[in-house]
């Protein structure tokens, strides 16, 4: 009989936490009498984090390990995770004691409530360093509410609720697994948050880096493309290659002014501008215009392509 409940958990370095979070997870799930499984992704651990959770997994037949060789990132992990679970509900946490499971109940409840397929936690509280939570407010305040308009307020909580249906449709790579809630509204599953408890980490140190705000902005340009335009790249390519197009008709419309009024233009930097310009617009156009063909040539009407709800 398959387990209701599957945690996911993505780890690495951890060795310290791994005792007290499967203790944890053991007693949250005793209180909420439920069956249920404990899928570890190692990501390249290079501590003792593997041989660890192999002692784990030979007393416990619950948890079950899959480890890779290098760190791959956390979308390539949950990814795998995803494809393996058993559970009807996929609940995926990190691995450093800050996620609080006496949150679970509400999770819960709220999913039943209102038929969610996804509920993410909401650290109205954070316990992180200043820098995480600036990074975040100033993402999850301005930027995404700006670009998708959505209002999430902590897209990146790590604990989630999913349904195995939605966790096994969504496709995460590079650093999409920041944007989860965005992705799975886009596809069309019914997405809420839930406010819960954090807790300051305990062990080891945090994975986040200082630099981490400039791989962030090139992986939301890459969300806002695939949200807005994967099926229609036209669209995106023609404004940006229209805008371009408009800056150099200005700049040449000036310049054909200025010569008509008898002053010499071929020697001024600006009208070597104004063909660039000019140039990249057209072939910014036209890049659009493959991109489309590609996109339309490809693309094929099979079940796996299309958000079906319900078929019989």
């Amino acid at each position: 009989m398959n387990p209701k409940y599957s945690v996911v958990i993505p780890i690495l370095n951890e060795e310290e936490s791994i005792d007290e979070l499967i203790s944890q997870i053991d007693e949250a799930f005793a209180k909420l009498n439920a069956k249920y499984e404990i899928v570890f992704i190692d990501d390249g651990s290079t501590d003792t984090t593997l041989e660890l959770l192999k002692k784990h997994a030979q007393k416990n037949p619950s948890i079950r390990i899959y480890s890779f060789r290098r760190n791959l990132g956390k979308s390539t992990a949950l990814t795998l995770a995803f494809q393996k679970v058993k559970g009807e509900f996929v609940i995926t946490m990190d691995a450093d004691l800050q996620d609080d499971l006496a949150n679970l109940p509400l999770m819960i409840r709220t999913q039943k409530e209102g038929n969610f397929d996804l509920v993410s936690g909401w650290r109205k509280h954070r316990k992180d360093s200043l820098l995480k939570i600036v990074n975040s407010k100033f993402f999850n305040s301005f930027i995404i509410p700006m670009l998708f308009q959505v209002n999430f307020k902590d897209m990146n909580s790590g604990l989630k609720l999913y349904r195995s249906e939605l966790a096994r449709e969504i496709k995460i790579y590079g650093g999409m697994h920041r944007f989860i809630p965005i992705l799975a509204k886009e596809m069309g599953f019914k997405v809420t948050e839930a406010v819960i408890t954090h807790k300051e980490r305990k062990y080891g140190v945090s994975k986040y880096k200082s630099t981490k705000i400039f791989t962030d902005i090139p992986d939301l340009m890459t969300m806002y493309f695939l949200v807005k335009y994967t099926r229609r790249p036209l669209h995106f390519f023609s404004k940006l290659g229209g805008a371009l197009l408009f800056v150099g008709t200005l700049i040449l419309l000036y310049l054909v002014t200025v010569k008509l009024l008898g002053q010499s233009i071929g020697t001024r930097p600006l009208l070597t501008f104004g063909v660039l310009f000019e140039i990249a617009g057209i072939q910014t156009i036209f890049t659009g215009l493959l991109a489309d063909l590609m996109v339309n040539i490809n693309r094929t009407n099979n079940e796996e392509d299309l958000p079906i709800r319900y078929k019989s």
